[in-house]
């Protein structure tokens, strides 16, 4: 059976991180590796002879046509290099969505990425803590862009997928921050209550942080799942007092009503058991903080949760003043909030994710709102995206199209910071990015 372990705490069965792997789980993938070479080396042969073509002029349409796209702007995606080519997942998984989503989360490469943690005191007495980059406030200007990192549920600093998306944004010279909530990534627990998808709090002290510390800089956020939801309902109740000067949703739940439909259903409840078993230890662990709670607390059932859903009905909801878990997941959606977003968006789904279904995306809504984009792959389950020249084990599929995406909008703002008074253009020498290995 499916049990990976999750590694830290959270309080949200929809807009969840697949937990990641043990570490002794790895040891697989070098053989996986050899079993999958021959696959690997024709769908390389493939992509070159596509390649190829293009270059002879059988230009392929921008973006390609096995992509839904959709937003007022989405022409400005017909010149990105990522997407000139068709969707193509990587053969051995493209049939079924849940291979696809536990194969990258189990056999994934873990870049080594050296950090140093800050940890922030909420004003509720709370803590969050984020992992910058070793050594980036010496060897980055002043005015490099910044781009804050929210993982899924029970993720961190910790997850491959989060590592590949730093990895690749360094290289381009930008500072990046990982945003560890309440609990995640061995982020300290000091009161009764974690996090949900409907708190934006700790998101909007972050971001006011951030821009605090590098006030020349533009600011952008990247989520995925849980991160992506919060990320969204942030942006949604900043409108045009946004700090922020783009953001990119990956793998959001959008409906979370819709999300908490599905998590129930077939091969999802392994997800769901594996989550609550883990959410239980982990509650245990700072059970402490949760003795002798007044009101409609049900500690009990949060301690002995079957499902995240019990889990939720038992402390989240409670902790974040919801009726019941129905109203919570009802009044947690960013759906919702596509509408006020102000600022250049671009969300990016699997047309088959488990966890996100596609028919929660708000389609309509990214249409008539001219700030967003919307890319729905037809492959790419949740977190996985075993697609593009580095599939199997390398980065997702959606790496390389968030910073085409990224470099554009901070292109097209400028280099001068909106929150700071002109300041002249600084180039980033490539000698000044520390070297960042990568392993298995």
């Amino acid at each position: 059976s499916f049990s990976p372990r999750v590694n830290d705490p959270t309080t949200i069965p929809t807009g969840s991180s697949v937990p990641s792997c043990p570490k002794n789980a790895r040891r697989f993938a070098p053989r996986l590796r050899y079993l999958l070479l021959p696959t690997t080396m024709s769908l390389s042969s493939s992509i070159v002879s596509s390649r190829s073509r293009d270059g002879d002029g059988e230009q392929p349409l921008l973006p390609h046509s096995s992509l839904e796209i959709a937003g007022a702007r989405r022409g400005l995606l017909a010149g990105f290099d990522s997407l000139r080519r068709p969707y193509r997942a990587f053969p051995v998984f493209a049939s079924n969505r849940h291979v696809e989503t536990i194969f990258a989360a189990f056999t994934r490469s873990l870049p080594t990425v050296a950090f140093r943690r800050e940890c922030l005191r909420t004003p509720d007495d709370g803590a969050v803590a984020l992992d910058w980059v070793s050594g980036d406030d010496r060897a980055l200007p002043g005015d490099a862009p910044v781009l804050i990192l929210l993982p899924g549920l029970t993720g961190g600093s910790q997850d491959t997928y989060v590592r590949h998306m730093l990895l690749r944004a360094r290289s381009k010279g930008w500072r990046v921050v990982v945003f560890n909530s309440r609990g995640c990534a061995n982020s300290p627990v000091t009161t009764a209550k974690f996090y949900s998808a409907s708190f934006t709090g700790d998101l909007r002290q972050v971001v006011d942080h951030v821009l605090t510390r590098y006030p020349q800089s533009n600011i952008y956020a990247a989520g995925w799942s849980l991160g992506a939801n919060i990320l969204v309902r942030y942006l949604g109740e900043e409108t045009d007092k946004c700090s922020l000067s783009g953001a990119v949703s990956m793998c959001n739940p959008f409906n979370l009503v819709i999300a908490d439909e599905d998590f129930h259903k077939g091969f999802n409840n392994i997800y769901d058991r594996a989550l609550a078993n883990s959410l239980r230890a982990i509650f245990k662990k700072h059970a402490l903080l949760f003795e002798g709670l007044d009101g409609e607390y049900d500690i009990p059932k949060a301690a002995n949760a079957k499902t995240v859903r019990d889990f939720d009905e038992g402390l989240t909801r409670v902790s974040f003043g919801f009726r019941s878990v129905d109203d919570y997941y009802s009044n947690s959606s960013s759906s919702d909030s596509i509408k006020n977003v102000s600022i250049p968006l671009l969300c990016i789904q699997a047309d088959n994710d488990p966890i996100a279904p596609s028919r929660g995306i708000p389609r309509e809504d990214i249409k008539a709102n001219p700030n967003c984009l919307l890319i729905v792959t037809p492959e790419g389950g949740h977190l996985g995206w075993v697609a593009g020249d580095e599939a199997p084990f390398g980065c997702p599929w959606t790496d390389p199209i968030v910073m085409e995406f990224l470099e554009h909008v901070h292109n097209e703002t400028g280099s001068t910071s909106k929150n700071s008074v002109a300041n002249e253009p600084q180039g980033v020498p490539k000698t000044s990015v520390p070297h960042l290995s990568e392993h298995v």
